[in-house]
């Protein structure tokens, strides 16, 4: 509790970072050679991972930007190289949604025979309504657990054969949610997320955020038993002003529930 109060206070933590750090602080004393690291990150063209993009370009990563607007990636590209003009930035196109694009997305990347240091599952949507995708799997569910865990899935030997042969960590980060505490372990209902009249949009994006955890939870352990070079871990980023944020003010207003 006292480790929580004094993030929402700003004040710095062990390691001098707290909630008013920026990422440009915090990698500031990169100890690891940037240069030769690559980084995936989806949902790269605004928020949180668009930040994450420049200042992993700035330090010299090259990030492959896994986007499903690729105007707007081609925007956040200019951008980073306006600031970067040694940047290395590669766009690929993917809809979470869409397992088929998922797959498809790792097809090519793979097909660039380009090292993987880091994977960031970032991308992630928010739905009032009840929506499916083209499988016709609950579109929040499919986007925000189903079509990340696919991408990890496919791309995991690449992380743990890069590890391998560089030495270097691999990381692997799940973006979350502290919402995710809204619901009980009895309450993760797929009948409940399905239903056309009682459909709740926070509830669906509550139980894709602690489905990403589950999955962090069960991967590390997956890798652990393998003596992989690789790490996986679910983050509460904060709650900040992103696009779905912006776009659904009410998401996170009222006390802490329970559904």
């Amino acid at each position: 509790m006292k480790g929580t109060l004094r993030y929402l206070a700003g004040i710095a933590g062990p390691n001098g970072f707290g909630s008013r750090s920026t990422a440009e602080q915090v990698t500031q004393h990169s100890f690891f050679p940037c240069s030769h690291l690559t980084a995936i990150i989806t949902g790269g063209t605004s928020g949180i991972g668009a930040e994450t993009a420049r200042v992993l370009a700035k330090r010299g990563v090259r990030v492959v930007m896994a986007v499903r607007d690729m105007k707007k990636a081609e925007m956040v590209k200019e951008r980073i190289i306006r600031e970067n003009p040694e940047a290395d930035i590669i766009l690929f196109e993917i809809d979470l949604s869409s397992l088929s694009s998922v797959a498809r997305f790792c097809s090519q990347f793979l097909s660039q025979d380009l090292p993987l240091n880091i994977l960031i599952n970032n991308a992630g949507v928010f739905s009032p309504n009840l929506e499916f995708s083209e499988e016709k799997i609950e579109l929040t569910f499919a986007t925000n657990f189903l079509g990340h865990y696919l991408l990890t899935e496919m791309l995991i030997e690449k992380m743990i054969d890069t590890a391998e042969k560089s030495g270097i960590e691999g990381r692997i980060i799940n973006l979350s949610s502290v919402i995710h505490n809204w619901v009980k372990p009895d309450c993760f209902s797929f009948p409940k997320l399905l239903h056309p009249i009682r459909y709740n949009g926070t509830r669906a994006y509550a139980q894709s955020k602690l489905a990403t955890i589950l999955h962090a939870k069960a991967l590390s352990k997956q890798l652990k038993d393998r003596n992989a070079n690789v790490t996986i871990n679910a983050v509460h980023p904060g709650i900040v002003k992103t696009g779905i944020i912006r776009a659904h003010k009410g998401l996170f207003t009222g006390k802490i529930k329970h559904f």
